[in-house]
């Protein structure tokens, strides 16, 4: 299988897409989000593996209208605790470093643990293995990458200080998404993706809200966009769970009632749900 990810080798995406898949596929490396969907849609890869929010930071709100806008599929997520390691070329101390790259989501994740090394500057760059491999490749002294443990040993890189995050409970959702949605196993999918419009009249969400409590779907996740070329306009992205698909089956019909160019962005399994079980 080929499946395209953000990021190189060692990078968070690297080690979701092994978690997910199983190792042994083959993994296009993009160094952008719209780099892994374009090559979903010139059938490049099967499958991608895209970030969607972080439980420190919040939603990745481009993917989200990426999701719409190119009419990708969800089928499948994954929840990746997120572990933020100092690394540096062997032999030197934090005391050695001028400045840390990483990711800006990284970077802000870690804030807390910087504020011992004022005289540290924190540079943002397009990816956090990205960095460890510039390190390694370019012999850089006085440079430190923050990445996951995995590109410390890929690039030789000894680890300064583990686990930097603010937060020790700090995770990321991923989904894994395709061009098609394929033939849907009903009885193993109790989660769904969905966007919709409301009208500009007072309540026109809330009904639908409690529609969808109606109809056993418990809301994990409301995410409003605003709409490209009607200004004011906002389009919402949620996320529901639900027992039994006949439930989801009969709230999609009335939301296709109920709101304006209703959606089903995917069907799939609640990996978080698992992970509680």
């Amino acid at each position: 299988m080929k499946i395209a990810i953000q990021g190189i080798l060692g990078s968070n995406h690297h080690i979701v897409a092994n978690s997910y898949f199983g190792e042994g596929n083959e993994l296009l490396l993009c160094h952008s989000f719209e780099s892994v969907v374009q090559k979903l849609l010139s059938d490049q890869a099967d499958m991608g593996v895209m970030a969607i929010e972080n439980s420190l930071a919040g939603s990745i709100i481009p993917n989200y209208a990426l999701l719409y806008d190119h009419n990708l599929k969800v089928i499948g997520e994954y929840y990746q605790e997120i572990s933020h390691h100092l690394m540096a070329k062997e032999g030197q101390r934090i005391q050695d470093i001028v400045e840390v790259h990483s990711h800006p989501m990284a970077l802000l994740q870690c804030t807390n643990f910087f504020k011992k090394y004022p005289k540290i500057k924190l540079v943002e760059a397009a990816d956090t293995a990205l960095v460890a491999q510039q390190i390694h490749e370019n012999n850089q002294l006085g440079i430190a990458a923050i990445a996951p443990g995995l590109a410390a040993n890929l690039y030789e890189l000894e680890t300064l200080a583990t686990d930097i995050q603010n937060l020790k409970t700090n995770s990321t959702r991923f989904l894994i998404v395709t061009k098609e949605q394929g033939e849907l196993d009903t009885e193993n999918t109790n989660k769904a993706s969905l966007r919709f419009l409301t009208e500009h009249k007072r309540g026109s969400l809330a009904a639908i809200l409690n529609m969808m409590s109606d109809c056993r779907l418990n809301l994990t996740k409301i995410q409003s966009l605003p709409v490209i070329d009607t200004p004011w306009k906002y389009a919402f992205f949620v996320d529901v769970t639900f027992d039994d698909y006949a439930y989801f089956q009969k709230a999609l019909a009335l939301i296709e009632l109920m709101a304006e160019d209703a959606q089903v962005l995917g069907v799939y399994s609640d990996h978080l749900k698992q992970i509680q079980d």
